[in-house]
């Protein structure tokens, strides 16, 4: 039972880290979109900003490929090692980079580059992770062990926003604007170093043997991979509207509460946080009602409420005229998201036999996540600036909708698991 538990905290505190460090980019953009990019209005410079968070995204397949196939090679712990320091120096990079009146053009740069090394990162660690928790959980409770994969995300993200609001009412405003946004980068790299010791001292899962071939590579995984086309797809569409659900009501919302509500910074930012609490809670509750009903019923679920319940509630939210009335609506959209959420790791790791698992689950996740979850908060911006904001609503319904028909025909991972 130790070796479990020991597991599951080795397995998930670098995650939270490695999380961390990409939504604390977001959590801050508000404050450092003017440093890198000073010229324009409020939503054209997050416009910009968001576009360097899209283009991060993309970076994931290529490190869901590349560190996906490490760890189907070298091992699980190898694989996580590697990742958080890659993510550690993206954070130090962000941290130390002058803004674009000291260096010019260079400053969105590097920013650019910082983000690259965090996408590639970010890419496979979701994978590598997802895998070692679910190969490490008694069969019993894959569904419960694995939706630690979102606690330690979402914390990631919560603890992003509590840096936020600690440094919110400790600095001035004009301290965060100039220098008090560095901070939290600072915080992430050092986390990561910490964490880089600790999954130094974890084990590897029993699932995992080296390969029998000598001359395995990322290329040779590939093609490995792609002999499972069908089920490759099938991660990409039921991975769809999850990913733009859950980037619309998490990473995007704050700035939606301000831009678009016209609510307070600090007001919007204790909104998001007690909502992102709330959800993180929910995650190991229907991770485990999936072990006992399966995992089949809670997309179809998510699909359903989804597909008839986006424009509503954002509608109904544009319209929120007080705290807690946002709040709700913040909070029964989540609890619809958490449907996907607390499973979606399970389900791919269960899809794919031990040899591509690691790979099978993060690339075409990755895929799926960078057109559809990096390019969210964009859209979103993009509709809204064209004075058509409630377009984006739609395009959310419309990706929701699409999973749902993935779910309503795919079989119960639960019952034909590959683990």
């Amino acid at each position: 039972m130790w070796y479990k538990v020991k597991s599951i905290v080795s397995g998930s505190i670098g995650n939270l880290i490695e999380w961390y460090d990409w939504y604390v980019y977001a959590a801050f953009s508000i404050y450092f979109s003017q440093i890198f990019f000073p010229e324009g209005d409020l939503t054209s410079q997050l416009l910009k900003t968001s576009g360097i968070f899209a283009v991060g995204f993309f970076m994931r397949p290529i490190g869901g490929w590349i560190m996906g196939a490490y760890a189907d090679i070298k091992g699980r712990k190898k694989a996580l090692i590697l990742s958080i320091n890659i993510m550690c120096i993206g954070s130090l990079i962000i941290a130390l980079t002058p803004s674009y009146d000291s260096i010019g053009v260079l400053a969105p740069l590097l920013l650019l580059v910082a983000r690259l090394m965090q996408g590639l990162s970010v890419g496979g660690e979701y994978g590598i992770s997802a895998t070692y928790l679910s190969e490490v959980a008694p069969k019993k409770f894959r569904g419960f062990y694995s939706s630690f994969q979102y606690v330690t995300l979402i914390m990631g993200q919560l603890i992003a926003l509590l840096v936020l609001i600690v440094l919110q009412n400790t600095l001035s405003s004009e301290q965060l604007y100039t220098w008090g946004w560095r901070i939290p980068f600072f915080i992430g790299a050092l986390c990561a170093i910490a964490a880089m010791i600790m999954r130094m001292k974890m084990e590897e899962t029993n699932k995992f043997s080296p390969p029998s071939k000598h001359k395995e590579s990322a290329l040779s995984k590939l093609r490995e991979l792609l002999k499972h086309k069908k089920t490759f797809l099938l991660v990409i569409g039921l991975s769809m509207g999850g990913n733009v659900a859950f980037y619309t009501y998490t990473t995007y919302m704050l700035k939606y509460l301000i831009n678009t509500i016209g609510m307070p910074v600090t007001t919007a930012t204790w909104i998001s946080s007690i909502a992102l609490l709330i959800f993180m809670c929910l995650q190991p509750v229907i991770g485990l009602l999936s072990d006992y009903i399966g995992r089949k019923k809670l997309l179809i679920t998510f699909g359903l409420f989804g597909t008839l319940g986006t424009v509503p509630i954002l509608t109904l939210l544009e319209q929120a005229t007080t705290v807690f009335y946002a709040f709700t609506l913040i909070m029964l959209a989540l609890v619809v998201v958490s449907l996907y959420t607390s499973i979606n790791a399970i389900v791919k790791a269960e899809l794919f036999p031990v040899e591509v698992r690691a790979i099978g689950v993060a690339l075409p996740y990755s895929i799926s996540v960078a057109i559809f979850g990096g390019t969210a908060e964009y859209i979103a911006l993009y509709f809204k600036d064209i004075g058509i904001e409630s377009g984006f609503y739609w395009y959310v319904t419309f990706c929701i909708f699409c999973s749902l028909m993935t779910y309503i025909f795919m079989p119960d991972t639960m019952k034909r698991s590959k683990i």
